[in-house]
């Protein structure tokens, strides 16, 4: 149940940093955007910090981590390998739309004659 309470502060504190950022809206203070941006942020870093507290804000942290740890693993490919695997996508594309053309352009005649609106 604490855990519950602790998202629940976290997402009012996200909240009022959303809240702050439109109440300053009409602020005549020179350094009114930056309040703005400052109020949603320190919405956001607090929110993160009481959310860390509860075990689902531990056990996404650990998740975040894991996915870091993962991406680092992955075997990018090359730059060549890439224009060639874009080339072949947009080939194949290609095809496949004039082969659908034809495909629709041959029953739409093979329709129009067995209708009698031959052309």
């Amino acid at each position: 149940m604490s855990d519950k309470i602790r998202l629940l502060i976290a997402f009012l504190f996200v909240v009022g940093g959303v809240a702050g950022y439109y109440y300053l809206q009409d602020s005549t203070v020179a350094l009114a955007g930056m309040l703005r941006v400052l109020s949603v942020l320190l919405g956001i870093l607090l929110a993160a910090g009481v959310a860390y507290t509860s075990e689902p804000g531990k056990r996404f942290l650990v998740f975040a981590r894991d996915s870091v740890a993962e991406a680092k693993r992955v075997v990018w490919p090359s730059q060549k390998e890439t224009m060639q695997t874009t080339g072949i996508v947009i080939v194949f594309a290609i095809t496949m739309a004039l082969f659908l053309w034809m495909v629709d352009a041959s029953l739409m005649t093979l329709v129009n004659r067995l209708m009698g609106r031959a052309e």
